[in-house]
């Protein structure tokens, strides 16, 4: 009995140290920085379907095979955002974010990336019909850049 009670004991530390080790589920879509840290949150958690739906419908970047296979050599990403700034025209409010980024391959190289992301909320009160379309991003344009993410922010996106 005590080899059973062991092995139990062992299991759920084992499964514990795993539950510490993977990064905790963020899908928050009420500000343009909680839309892209739930974007790059989904991507370190591998959950590319849920990436993929931060960007509005007709503006993925890819279809989703192409978008998902982008992100299968990738191990992790840090991101570090600037301040957004909003612009309103015709019903939407269009918010651009300054963003850096470290993404981590598989094999351990580090690729920086620097730029900015547009993001659109169509107003939620005059949005009549389904379905209801959040804040979401609009595109991103993020080109290689080289050095610490402090250094290769942009210090805004104009």
């Amino acid at each position: 009995m005590r080899g059973v009670a062991a092995l139990a004991l062992a299991a759920l530390l084992a499964s514990h140290a795993l539950a510490q080790d993977e990064e905790a589920y963020i899908d928050d879509r009420s500000t343009p920085e909680a839309v892209i840290n739930s974007l790059y949150n989904a991507i370190n958690r591998a959950e590319y379907l849920r990436a993929y739906s931060y960007f509005g419908a007709d503006n993925a970047p890819a279809d989703f095979e192409t978008f998902s296979k982008g992100y299968e050599d990738t191990d992790s990403v840090d991101v570090l955002l600037g301040k957004s700034t909003s612009e309103g025209a015709a019903g939407s409010t269009y918010y651009s974010v300054p963003v850096a980024i470290d993404a981590v391959g598989k094999d351990g190289t580090h690729k920086q990336f620097a730029g900015c992301y547009t993001l659109r909320l169509a107003n939620p009160q005059i949005q009549a019909t389904p379905p209801f379309v959040p804040l979401h991003i609009e595109k991103g344009d993020l080109k290689p850049a080289n050095g610490e993410l402090e250094a290769i922010l942009p210090a805004s996106c104009e």
